[in-house]
């Protein structure tokens, strides 16, 4: 059984996949402060000093002047700010990831391969004499050899 264990988790798949979680929880706390640190204060001074973490609506009544205020007092808030701030840093991600996913597509690629033909061009015909499947560009069925229109 050890030995099953240890085949499966030096697998490549496996090793790749904890890689990449590694490198995931990096990137992750790149992005919060990225969000957090460099885009949020300058958004916040454009739209007149708002501190979008410090955005909240208090459920249980009352008035605080920050978020920490109102959760050390036990007040019920919609802390919709820091989902704002949330928002921000998943939009980041997936861009990064379909940056990195087009790229890696572009390099996979074979070179000299044409992008998928256009669509709604056929990739196949029938041969009228012989009923036979035939390329569409093909001037002459590769099985009876009449030529084709």
């Amino acid at each position: 059984m050890l030995n099953e264990f240890k085949k499966f988790a030096l697998r490549g798949n496996v090793l790749d996949l904890a890689v990449g979680i590694i490198i995931g929880a990096a990137f992750t706390g790149v992005v919060n402060s990225l969000v957090n640190d460099i885009l949020m204060p300058p958004i916040g001074q454009l739209l007149g000093g708002v501190d979008f973490s410090n955005l909240f609506i208090v459920l249980s009544g009352g008035e605080f002047t920050s978020l920490a205020a109102a959760q050390e007092a036990g007040a019920a808030t919609v802390n919709y700010g820091l989902f704002i701030n949330q928002l921000i840093n998943f939009l980041i991600v997936a861009f990064a990831v379909f940056m990195l996913v087009r790229a890696v597509n572009r390099v996979m690629q074979p070179a000299g391969k044409k992008e998928a033909e256009a669509p709604g061009e056929p990739v196949n015909k029938e041969c009228p004499y012989c009923l036979s499947t035939v390329p569409y560009k093909a001037t002459r069925c590769a099985h009876c050899t009449s030529e084709l229109t």
